[in-house]
């Protein structure tokens, strides 16, 4: 089971949204997209919250206020984070999350520590969380058969870019050959026009 939260406190609003339990939570580490945003309580355990991106965006695309609503719902659903004041939460891209066998049900790495980020959260704000709380719905997607669905996309939107630039690059040299063509023509042309210095060939003796 997930749970979706609606972060509106901009327009249009973002989709925030965790596992039930940390096999879900598993689950979105393995089948998450790209265009989502991991949100983890540095060093303590604690949710695990996402926020799915539009197609080219990036986190600087994320306005504050949302990280802040991000951040506040990591801390609500973390025990023991909940009840500390001053704690730091990672956020990262989805891709930048690292997976091994030996590692424990929930628990990740990453890739690449220069690209995590963080924000230190003072403390609880019970307006932020029930105001999220107040949107929270659940579901039971198959996250499976949704990123495969987004993957099939993807490539079917890449193949389309492939043929349409194929078929630009046939038109280009289509335009190029024509172009030549009709330089070679003109060219042509010109040259059937030039006349001779010598005279028509009616130069005949005449006799007496």
């Amino acid at each position: 089971m997930v749970f979706y939260f609606v972060s509106n406190v901009v327009s249009p609003a973002f989709t925030l949204f965790m596992g039930a339990e940390k096999h879900e939570n598993e689950e979105l580490i393995r089948w998450g997209w790209p265009e989502d945003v991991w949100f983890h309580v540095d060093k303590v355990s604690s949710a695990h919250v996402y926020l799915r991106l539009q197609p080219g965006q990036t986190i600087e695309d994320v306005p504050f206020a949302v990280i802040e609503d991000a951040a506040q719902l990591v801390k609500a659903n973390s025990i023991n984070g909940n009840k500390m004041n001053n704690v730091d939460v990672v956020y990262t891209m989805w891709e930048n999350l690292k997976k091994t066998p030996s590692m424990d049900v929930g628990q990740v790495s990453f890739h690449r520590e220069k690209d995590v980020m963080k924000i230190r959260v003072e403390k609880r704000i019970n307006e932020v969380v029930n105001r999220l709380n107040k949107t929270k719905i659940e579901s039971h997607p198959d996250f499976r058969a949704e990123r495969e669905k987004r993957d099939a996309s993807e490539r079917s939107d890449q193949k389309k870019l492939l043929r349409d630039r194929k078929e630009q690059e046939k038109l280009q040299q289509k335009q190029k050959m024509e172009e030549a063509e009709l330089r070679s023509y003109s060219s042509l042309m010109a040259a059937d026009k030039m006349t001779s210095n010598k005279d028509d060939g009616n130069d005949s003796d005449e006799f007496m």
